[in-house]
């Protein structure tokens, strides 16, 4: 996976996984107002607001929704919660990303060419145990992208810290923890679509030599894999940041939010969001893959320096 041409030698475990965090906080930096404006949208129409400032602030489309957080609540506020964005992505892409390749060799014995299944059945696993080190970075990073920075609005949180500090003292580790299995369920259909959607795209167009193994090539590839993820993973995605967001005896159960939300509002509800998370996945699919393969190159060539210098 990810640029390596069958004669060069695979990186060590190491290399992969510090190479896949660092990548995945390149991207989420680049692309973080798109998450944020991607979360704001999903929550709307959850709840009632009891400002008279945040009542009259509605969202529409991507676009407008990064528009008015400008204007209502400042630049600033596109970038609520990247630090613990930051801190999730160095628990959960070190370990999803940076493990696939070991996993997805792990169940074939190591077979040069890994079928569709093995390398679906590798990213579920990879994606699932990656949310159960996360999750809680998850859980604080949506809480701040939903709340609001206004007059008058009283915040959950004032820090990331203090944030789970505060989850813990009034939620216990269940709080920590809330939304697990629809994440878990989030993050097993965007694992196993992302990488294998992205090989099978990148291994096509290498066979029929429509490019070569270079930047291009990566660049339509993750494209591809980032619209069909959003496609798969949308619902998930609405649902999970819903339950995460909603305060204690809101909903009984993820299962409990997504009734409600389809009762409520309608099929429509699991799509909120859908261009900001199909512009914020194809992004982040595009700046994630070409970092994370020109780092890890880079890791190697110093890796290899230092080994001939002893």
């Amino acid at each position: 996976m990810v640029g390596l041409k069958p004669s060069d030698v695979p990186p060590p475990l190491g290399v992969k996984m510090a190479s896949a965090g660092a990548a995945a906080c390149i991207a989420d930096i680049v692309t973080f107002p798109l998450d944020t404006a991607k979360v704001r949208l999903q929550i709307q129409g959850e709840k009632k607001v009891a400002a008279a400032e945040a009542k009259a602030i509605r969202y529409r489309g991507v676009f407008g929704t990064i528009s008015t957080m400008i204007r209502t609540e400042g630049p600033r506020s596109l970038y609520n919660g990247l630090v613990a964005g930051l801190q999730r992505q160095l628990c959960f892409a070190s370990v999803r990303i940076g493990l696939y390749d070991n996993v997805r060799d792990f169940y074939t014995g190591g077979a040069e060419n890994a079928g569709v299944l093995m390398r679906i059945l590798a990213g579920c696993t990879t994606g699932a145990m990656a949310v159960s080190f996360a999750q809680p970075t998850d859980v604080v990073k949506v809480r701040f992208q939903a709340q609001m920075n206004l007059d008058g609005v009283a915040r959950r949180y004032s820090g990331t810290m203090q944030a789970y500090r505060h989850i813990f003292r009034n939620e216990g580790l269940r709080g920590l923890w809330k939304g697990t299995l629809p994440n878990i369920t989030r993050n097993a259909l965007v694992n196993c679509t992302e990488l294998v959607t992205y090989d099978l795209i990148k291994e096509a167009i290498l066979r029929h030599r429509l490019m070569s193994d270079n930047l291009p090539c990566h660049f339509v590839s993750a494209f591809g894999a980032g619209f069909v993820t959003t496609v798969i993973a949308s619902p998930v995605d609405v649902v999970k940041t819903r339950y995460m967001n909603s305060p204690p005896g809101q909903y009984r159960s993820a299962i409990n939010c997504a009734w409600t939300m389809l009762t409520k509002e309608g099929p429509t509800a699991f799509y909120k969001g859908f261009v900001p998370s199909f512009l914020r996945l194809g992004s982040w699919n595009i700046v994630m893959f070409v970092s994370f393969e020109q780092i890890k190159r880079a890791m190697m060539v110093t890796k290899k320096r230092f080994d001939a210098s002893n």
